[in-house]
């Protein structure tokens, strides 16, 4: 196993201070995203768009880049303009709503510790995510039973509201996965798929969600298995994100028990993510690692998990 890099210890480590820049937003910027994406598939121009939404090549192109707030009128016309399919409609429409409320999370304040917030804002904003497990599926890939055992397990004499909060915030974050930004690498190790917590059919749902994220061109999943990891694997989790909006280009968050640190000196991140990189390649394949999770699948269906 690897030795912890030095900046894992307080001393050494320096800390971001997030500002939110309301040009900047998660929601507005996946919409802006998806808008665009949607435009070019079409071979459409931005003058070409203007007109449908009553406005100017300015207009469209401030919408795109998630600069100006979305009316209602103008996103169902060009939904309809572009004959976008009613499921994909429903999720833009989902993303909307949540740049009139950006900060979603903030009904959860009172469950929400300080470094979590960030994160959360954080991963609205990423171009790409790279996270390492340990013992458990990311938080970003959990679906809501495999959380609520997790979070009644590290939160003892909480209330069943508590419970739920906590549990709503984390299914939350995982908006930013039903548009193509961030792309996310989730990288597990072969424990997590061993680890029963719940029992079999609460493992089994997650497995197969698992599986359906990982047939998305922008989600990757793979497996660090038990006979190709032990030389590389640390005994801590590490998020790597990376930013294309003109603000820091990168940064790593390494969470602790109760606290976590935000990593942003070069020669800080080039430890984690050289750890990363090792992890990368003893990692088996997507197919491989589809396998693994489809016998973690049987296994549960045997009562195995």
């Amino acid at each position: 196993m690897p030795a912890l890099p030095k900046s894992e210890e307080p001393a050494g480590a320096s800390v971001i201070t997030l500002k939110r820049d309301p040009k900047q937003a998660a929601a507005a910027r996946l919409l802006g995203d998806q808008l665009r994406r949607l435009r070019q598939e079409r071979g459409l121009g931005l003058k070409d768009v203007a007109p449908v939404i009553r406005g100017s090549v300015s207009k469209v192109s401030r919408l795109e880049r998630g600069e100006s707030p979305p009316k209602d009128r103008d996103i169902r016309d060009l939904l309809r303009y572009y004959a976008v399919a009613p499921e994909l409609a429903r999720e833009i429409e989902g993303l909307v709503q949540q740049t009139r409320n950006e900060e979603w999370w903030q009904q959860y304040l009172d469950v929400t510790p300080g470094f979590l917030k960030r994160l959360i804002s954080l991963e609205g904003s990423a171009a790409q995510i790279c996270a390492y497990e340990t013992h458990v599926v990311p938080g970003l890939l959990q679906t809501p039973a495999y959380a609520r055992v997790l979070v009644a397990a590290a939160m003892p004499g909480a209330t069943e509201e508590e419970i739920n909060k906590r549990v709503n915030l984390r299914v939350g974050r995982q908006r930013i996965l039903e548009c193509h930004r961030p792309t996310v690498v989730a990288l597990l190790d072969e424990g997590v798929l061993h680890r029963c917590v719940g029992g079999p059919e609460v493992m089994r749902e997650q497995f197969e969600h698992l599986q359906e994220l990982a047939g998305r061109d922008h989600i990757n999943i793979r497996v660090v298995p038990f006979k190709r990891g032990v030389d590389v694997t640390p005994a801590y989790p590490i998020t790597h994100l990376h930013f294309d909006d003109g603000g820091p280009a990168e940064l790593v968050y390494v969470e602790h028990i109760a606290s976590a640190q935000y990593l942003t000196r070069p020669k800080e991140i080039d430890q984690y993510r050289s750890v990363l990189d090792r992890l990368r390649g003893a990692a088996v394949r997507r197919e491989e690692s589809n396998g693994l999770l489809s016998a973690a699948i049987a296994r549960c269906q045997d009562g195995q998990a």
